[in-house]
Protein backbone atom coordinates (compact mmCIF):
# COMPACT_ATOMS: atom_id res chain seq x y z
CA UNK A 1 0.00 0.00 0.00
CA UNK A 2 2.90 2.38 0.71
CA UNK A 3 3.94 2.43 -2.96
CA UNK A 4 0.36 3.17 -4.02
CA UNK A 5 0.23 6.08 -1.56
CA UNK A 6 3.51 7.45 -2.92
CA UNK A 7 2.09 7.25 -6.46
CA UNK A 8 -1.15 8.99 -5.45
CA UNK A 9 0.73 11.81 -3.70
CA UNK A 10 3.77 12.88 -5.76
CA UNK A 11 3.81 16.02 -3.58
CA UNK A 12 5.32 13.86 -0.82
CA UNK A 13 8.64 14.52 -2.56
CA UNK A 14 8.27 18.18 -1.54
CA UNK A 15 8.96 17.08 2.06
CA UNK A 16 12.73 17.23 2.44
CA UNK A 17 12.86 15.44 5.81
CA UNK A 18 12.68 11.73 4.91
CA UNK A 19 11.50 10.79 8.41
CA UNK A 20 8.61 13.25 8.26
CA UNK A 21 7.72 12.04 4.76
CA UNK A 22 7.54 8.44 6.02
CA UNK A 23 5.32 9.47 8.93
CA UNK A 24 2.91 11.18 6.51
CA UNK A 25 2.74 7.93 4.53
CA UNK A 26 2.20 6.00 7.79
CA UNK A 27 -0.78 8.21 8.66
CA UNK A 28 -2.33 7.76 5.23
CA UNK A 29 -1.85 4.00 5.34
CA UNK A 30 -3.46 3.81 8.79
CA UNK A 31 -6.38 6.06 7.78
CA UNK A 32 -7.13 4.09 4.63
CA UNK A 33 -7.06 0.77 6.49
CA UNK A 34 -9.03 2.07 9.50
CA UNK A 35 -11.73 3.52 7.28
CA UNK A 36 -12.05 0.33 5.25
CA UNK A 37 -10.93 1.97 2.00
CA UNK A 38 -8.49 1.09 -0.74
CA UNK A 39 -5.94 3.64 -2.03
CA UNK A 40 -7.75 3.86 -5.39
CA UNK A 41 -10.89 5.01 -3.55
CA UNK A 42 -9.23 8.38 -2.95
CA UNK A 43 -9.80 9.12 -6.65
CA UNK A 44 -13.53 8.34 -6.41
CA UNK A 45 -14.58 10.06 -3.18
CA UNK A 46 -15.99 13.60 -3.42
CA UNK A 47 -13.76 15.97 -1.52
CA UNK A 48 -16.72 17.40 0.37
CA UNK A 49 -20.27 16.28 1.04
CA UNK A 50 -21.37 19.87 1.68
CA UNK A 51 -21.20 21.35 -1.83
CA UNK A 52 -23.89 19.55 -3.77
CA UNK A 53 -23.06 17.73 -6.98
CA UNK A 54 -19.54 18.70 -7.97
CA UNK A 55 -16.97 16.71 -9.87
CA UNK A 56 -14.17 17.72 -7.49
CA UNK A 57 -12.65 14.57 -6.00
CA UNK A 58 -10.92 14.07 -2.66
CA UNK A 59 -7.44 13.27 -4.00
CA UNK A 60 -7.58 16.13 -6.50
CA UNK A 61 -8.52 18.52 -3.70
CA UNK A 62 -5.68 17.42 -1.43
CA UNK A 63 -3.11 17.67 -4.19
CA UNK A 64 -4.44 21.01 -5.46
CA UNK A 65 -4.35 22.52 -1.96
CA UNK A 66 -0.81 21.28 -1.41
CA UNK A 67 0.33 22.85 -4.68
CA UNK A 68 -1.49 26.10 -3.83
CA UNK A 69 0.29 26.16 -0.48
CA UNK A 70 3.70 25.72 -2.10
CA UNK A 71 2.87 28.48 -4.62
CA UNK A 72 1.71 30.85 -1.86
CA UNK A 73 4.86 30.09 0.13
CA UNK A 74 6.99 30.92 -2.93
CA UNK A 75 5.25 34.26 -3.47
CA UNK A 76 5.52 35.18 0.20
CA UNK A 77 9.21 34.25 0.27
CA UNK A 78 9.84 36.36 -2.83
CA UNK A 79 7.92 39.31 -1.38
CA UNK A 80 9.03 39.18 2.25
CA UNK A 81 12.13 36.98 2.42
CA UNK A 82 13.23 36.11 5.95
CA UNK A 83 10.61 38.44 7.42
CA UNK A 84 8.02 35.79 6.55
CA UNK A 85 9.39 32.57 8.06
CA UNK A 86 7.51 29.55 6.76
CA UNK A 87 8.50 25.97 7.56
CA UNK A 88 8.21 24.30 4.17
CA UNK A 89 8.12 20.68 5.35
CA UNK A 90 5.49 21.39 8.00
CA UNK A 91 3.37 23.27 5.45
CA UNK A 92 3.51 20.44 2.92
CA UNK A 93 2.97 17.66 5.48
CA UNK A 94 0.06 19.56 7.03
CA UNK A 95 -1.52 20.23 3.66
CA UNK A 96 -1.30 16.55 2.73
CA UNK A 97 -2.80 15.48 6.08
CA UNK A 98 -5.42 18.16 6.80
CA UNK A 99 -8.25 16.05 5.36
CA UNK A 100 -6.89 12.58 6.22
CA UNK A 101 -9.59 12.25 8.90
CA UNK A 102 -12.22 12.09 6.15
CA UNK A 103 -11.10 8.48 5.66
CA UNK A 104 -12.74 7.87 9.05
CA UNK A 105 -15.49 10.50 8.85
CA UNK A 106 -16.85 9.12 5.56
CA UNK A 107 -18.17 5.61 4.85
CA UNK A 108 -19.45 3.73 1.82
CA UNK A 109 -23.17 2.93 2.10
CA UNK A 110 -25.31 1.53 -0.70
CA UNK A 111 -22.75 2.61 -3.28
CA UNK A 112 -22.64 6.18 -1.96
CA UNK A 113 -20.09 8.04 0.14
CA UNK A 114 -21.81 9.48 3.22
CA UNK A 115 -20.87 10.76 6.64
CA UNK A 116 -20.64 7.81 9.01
CA UNK A 117 -21.38 7.44 12.69
CA UNK A 118 -17.82 8.42 13.58
CA UNK A 119 -18.27 11.52 11.47
CA UNK A 120 -21.38 12.40 13.45
CA UNK A 121 -19.26 12.49 16.60
CA UNK A 122 -15.87 13.73 15.36
CA UNK A 123 -15.25 15.87 12.32
CA UNK A 124 -12.14 15.14 10.27
CA UNK A 125 -9.87 17.74 11.93
CA UNK A 126 -10.23 15.83 15.21
CA UNK A 127 -9.81 12.33 13.82
CA UNK A 128 -6.97 13.60 11.63
CA UNK A 129 -5.09 14.93 14.65
CA UNK A 130 -5.66 11.61 16.41
CA UNK A 131 -4.08 9.74 13.52
CA UNK A 132 -1.18 12.19 13.37
CA UNK A 133 -0.61 11.94 17.13
CA UNK A 134 -0.58 8.15 16.92
CA UNK A 135 2.21 8.30 14.34
CA UNK A 136 4.33 10.95 16.04
CA UNK A 137 3.82 13.89 13.70
CA UNK A 138 5.22 17.21 14.98
CA UNK A 139 2.87 19.52 16.87
CA UNK A 140 3.29 22.11 14.12
CA UNK A 141 1.83 19.69 11.56
CA UNK A 142 -0.99 18.63 13.87
CA UNK A 143 -1.78 22.33 14.38
CA UNK A 144 -2.43 22.68 10.63
CA UNK A 145 -4.71 19.62 10.68
CA UNK A 146 -6.54 20.82 13.80
CA UNK A 147 -7.05 24.43 12.76
CA UNK A 148 -7.59 24.25 9.00
CA UNK A 149 -11.38 24.37 9.17
CA UNK A 150 -13.92 26.17 11.32
CA UNK A 151 -12.47 24.46 14.40
CA UNK A 152 -9.50 26.79 14.10
CA UNK A 153 -11.50 30.01 14.13
CA UNK A 154 -10.97 30.46 17.87
CA UNK A 155 -7.21 29.96 18.09
CA UNK A 156 -4.15 31.77 16.80
CA UNK A 157 -3.18 30.01 13.58
CA UNK A 158 0.47 29.72 12.58
CA UNK A 159 1.55 31.14 9.21
CA UNK A 160 1.54 27.61 7.78
CA UNK A 161 -1.99 26.99 9.07
CA UNK A 162 -3.20 30.31 7.67
CA UNK A 163 -1.78 29.46 4.25
CA UNK A 164 -3.46 26.06 4.21
CA UNK A 165 -6.75 27.39 5.62
CA UNK A 166 -7.08 29.88 2.78
CA UNK A 167 -5.97 27.44 0.06
CA UNK A 168 -8.51 24.92 1.38
CA UNK A 169 -11.33 27.44 1.29
CA UNK A 170 -10.47 28.53 -2.25
CA UNK A 171 -11.34 24.98 -3.32
CA UNK A 172 -14.28 24.61 -0.92
CA UNK A 173 -15.94 27.92 -1.82
CA UNK A 174 -15.55 27.23 -5.55
CA UNK A 175 -16.97 23.70 -5.07
CA UNK A 176 -19.98 25.20 -3.26
CA UNK A 177 -20.50 27.75 -6.03
CA UNK A 178 -20.30 25.10 -8.73
CA UNK A 179 -22.49 22.67 -6.81
CA UNK A 180 -25.34 25.17 -6.67
CA UNK A 181 -25.52 25.70 -10.43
Amino acid sequence: MREEIKELFPELQEIHDAGLREKVIDVWEDAIKTGGWEPVDLTKIPFTLLAGDTKMMYLEHIRACCRMCVAIEKVLNEAWGDRMPIHHDHLVAGSLLADVGKMIEYVKKDGQVVKGTRGDHLRHPFSGVGLCWKHGLPDEVMHIVATHSKEGNHVQRTPESLIFHHADFVDFDIACALGKK
